[in-house]
């Protein structure tokens, strides 16, 4: 057995700071030995202890007649602890979370004590820890009427109970996660009685994810799809999942069509294509026979459907739900996560790029910056209105395809969300996690939405097949911080070690318990049902497209100019000619311009006449313009914070220029990188070699908010040369980013062929690096894009 101590070297740092924050690449050389940057001290700690085993000293032991008595491994400690851990973010610590791992523990060991449980004194509740208000009736449409779906406890009790005796994802399966704390700013107990808005600066543990709808669990991140935001609050009266969307709408009305839907939409099954993408026939002709979906799928060709990042989308509660306070009193509200990095999107040839150069690119956005201590941060938002204002609308709120424009019912901010912790374990967390749409607490409650309510039944019953059974919410990332207590035995996966003989109630061995909770348990709202059995739809839901029409008169010029691309991409994919037709014959129910453009790009012999609407009554709309559906009304407040720049280097570069502009960009929260012909230390014009952590091979343009292309005549020669540094200063320049070339750095844009226009406000050019040239592209960053540049054809 050999152990020890990892070994020590001292070396001068030769990469900049940023250099190792990255998961896909880095320096050649490990950071400066007295570093302080935790991110730093932990890539020198993990080097060190790379350093201290050269080679497996125990492999000769493994042959002959001596392997019969195996030596210890060998060990060696590391100078410091966060090399070994998972992710430096465990030091943020939640109720949920708790402290970091202990060295050389195990803390989901096999004691039984742990996993003991007694309901002595104890009153019940639901697998979700929600208080049992009555264990003895179902919830009926009056005394004697029928027994209603959205029982959530008959239903969790009974379907645990089938599931007793035992014998991925079908959507949402593609997903990224990480643990955070609700925060809630002021006490809305005249609202609601849920306890995570009890009080204000109340934290309550949130476990979130992310994901793409149609695509399998190792598809892109980057597909044109609606993102899933689904959020799991640990309150302390049980567990709320909000399970939304990037997107206020949904494609269908009935939980009915969802199967249809998504059979549409998932690869053909003749040929099992395409892969994480809506461009094919079964979807484009199950659509265009479902006007209702028009609304969505207008967010979803739009530049909603290809976000620059998951800490840079809305999220939705998609769904009316309500407010129920102590008193039983209701109002209806729904749900809008705003993120404070703002609201911002690729274009699509970017997001068709990064899809091969890096699949898992919004999974590695989040992570790193979560590692970097630049934490996500939504604020949640609530349309507060009641029934009567609901009746007044044109349309009804109870239509998932509806949505309630922010002129007629504001957002009323009431809380905020931080994603401060990685997981420690992918498949134990995020694959592991089960969000359902049933799980809500006291003060929370469901609306009479037809999908919702299946919703309700789906999202439990997916997870019986998916994690194996009834007992997926002893899983500890579903595990309810409340404590559960109920009558509920057996299964599948069973963790629990019950105390004593009762597993039903009444009962008197047990001395009653666990008991029903009463009225401190969850009462779902009293909601007056007095009608007739059918199938059917309201009256109201037969108006299709004036929110459609809403969507995209909202959107500035560049944003229609990408709704009518996209749909222009996904229709060229359609081989018969017939759909492709009803799509624009649906289009001109929305906008007779999109509709026009969409078939010119076609090739359309003619523009066919608009399809019949199914309400032929003109339902006047209460806007037809909304300053709040724009990704342009929220650029978010946190400057150039976290986004990419790549500084093209190469022999002979200014050391100089490189060191003011990647300091400069640093100080403001910018992720600089050197981007050489290839990784490693590099010559400059003085005595100091620069070390490239990325190249343009494995880190192209496209992951990059922002491109610099320093001076050095001996670089910029060589960048010159380089079709691959010339391609990426075109595809920066093509895609809408910022770009700053400095001194002789100016020769790689015209040998590339980019105009350098000075009424381009993202093209910068300076002689040397002065502040105002930075703070020049510092703002251009901060913009994001500049739309301004796109042509058809393109000019570069």
């Amino acid at each position: 057995m050999a152990t020890g101590k990892s070994k020590q070297t001292q070396t001068q740092q030769t990469a900049v700071d940023t250099a190792y924050l990255n998961t896909d690449s880095g320096p050649a050389l490990p950071p400066a030995s007295d570093a302080t940057q935790p991110a730093l001290k932990k890539a020198r700690a993990v080097g060190d202890l790379v350093a201290s085993q050269s080679h497996n000293v125990n492999k000769p032991a493994e042959y002959g007649i001596s392997s019969a008595r195996p030596p210890t491994g060998n060990t060696a400690a590391p100078r410091d602890k966060s090399a070994t851990a998972s992710t430096l973010s465990e030091k943020n610590t939640s109720a949920k979370t708790g402290a970091k791992a202990t060295s050389g523990v195990n803390a989901a060991g096999g004691e039984l004590p742990r996993v003991r449980a007694d309901s002595g004194g104890q009153a019940m509740t639901t697998n979700q820890g929600v208080p049992v208000a009555d264990n003895q009736s179902s919830l009926k449409a009056g005394l004697r009427g029928p027994a209603l779906l959205k029982d959530f406890i008959l239903r969790e009790k009974i379907t645990h109970f089938d599931h007793e005796r035992i014998p991925e994802r079908i959507v949402h399966a593609r997903g990224s996660a990480a643990h955070g704390y609700f925060e809630c700013y002021d006490a809305q107990t005249d609202l609601t009685c849920a306890s995570l808005f009890a009080k204000a600066g109340k934290k309550t543990p949130v476990f979130v994810r992310f994901s793409t709808v149609a695509g399998e669990r190792g598809s892109k991140d980057t597909a044109r799809d609606v993102r899933g935001f689904a959020v799991k609050f640990y309150t302390d009266q049980g567990n709320w999942d909000l399970v939304g969307n990037n997107i206020p709408v949904f494609f269908i009305q009935d939980a009915m069509k969802f199967p249809d839907l998504v059979h549409a939409v998932k690869p053909e099954p003749h040929n099992g294509m395409p892969q994480a993408a809506s461009a094919h026939d079964t979807f484009w002709d199950f659509i265009s026979l479902m006007p209702e979906s028009i609304h969505t799928v207008m967010w979803a060709m739009s530049d909603r459907g290809i976000p620059r990042s998951l800490r840079m989308m809305q999220g939705f509660g998609v769904h009316t739900f309500r407010f129920v306070n102590a008193q039983g009193n209701a109002k209806l509200v729904k749900f809008h996560w705003d993120p404070k990095f703002g609201t911002h999107s690729h274009v699509w040839e970017e997001a068709v790029k990064i899809s091969g150069a890096d699949p898992d690119y919004h999974r590695r956005d989040l992570w790193e910056a979560i590692e970097a201590g630049e934490y996500p941060e939504w604020e949640l938002g609530v349309q507060i209105f009641d029934e009567a204002q609901a009746d007044a609308f044109s349309f009804d709120v109870l239509d998932a395809t509806k949505l309630i424009p922010e002129e007629l019912v504001p957002v009323t901010p009431i809380g905020r969300m931080v994603l401060n912790r990685n997981p420690d374990n992918f498949f134990a967390e995020t694959e592991q996690v089960a969000f359902c749409t049933a799980h809500v607490v006291p003060g929370i409650d469901f609306t009479n939405d037809p999908l919702l309510a299946g919703r309700i039944h789906s999202y439990v019953d997916t997870q019986l097949s998916r994690l194996g059974g009834p007992n997926f919410h002893e899983i500890p990332i579903n595990a309810p911080l409340a404590p559960i207590h109920n009558n509920q035995r057996d299964g599948m996966h069973r963790q629990a070690i019950h105390h004593g003989r009762v597993a039903y109630e009444p009962n008197s061995l047990a001395g009653g318990c666990p008991f029903q909770s009463g009225s401190a348990g969850f009462i779902p709202f009293p909601e007056p049902v007095s009608d007739v059995e059918l199938r059917g739809k309201p009256e109201k839901f037969a108006e299709h497209y004036n929110q459609a029409s809403l969507f995209y008169e909202s959107q500035a010029e560049h944003e229609q100019r990408h709704i009518a691309d996209a749909f222009s991409f996904e229709l060229s994919k359609v081989t018969v000619p017939g759909i492709r037709r009803r799509m624009v014959a649906m289009l001109r129910n929305v906008s007779d311009n999109l509709a026009k453009t969409v078939a010119k790009n076609l090739g359309m012999p003619d523009l066919p006449d608009a399809l019949p609407k199914a309400n032929a009554r003109k339902v006047k709309p209460e806007l037809t313009q909304s300053k709040f559906l724009s990704l342009l009304a929220r650029p978010g407040e946190v400057g150039i914070r976290t986004r990419k720049i790549a500084v093209l280097v190469a022999d002979g570069v200014s050391a100089k220029t490189v060191d003011q502009v990647a300091n400069a960009l640093i100080a403001k929260g910018a992720v600089v990188r050197l981007v050489g012909q290839h990784i490693g230390l590099l010559r400059t014009d003085a005595k100091t070699p620069l070390d490239a952590d990325a190249s343009s091979q494995n880190s192209p343009s496209a992951l990059f908010d922002a491109v610099v292309i320093p001076d050095g005549d001996e670089c910029v020669s060589a960048l010159c040369s380089d079709g691959l540094a010339l391609e990426y200063v075109r595809d920066q320049f093509r895609h809408g980013k910022a770009l700053l070339a400095i001194g002789t750095g100016v020769r790689v844009l015209e040998r590339a062929g980019v105009p350098t226009n000075p009424a381009d406000k993202g093209l910068i050019v300076v002689k040397t690096v002065e502040k105002k040239g930075i703070a020049t592209f510092i703002k251009a960053v901060e913009q994001h894009r500049h739309p301004e540049r796109e042509t058809k054809p393109p000019v570069v």
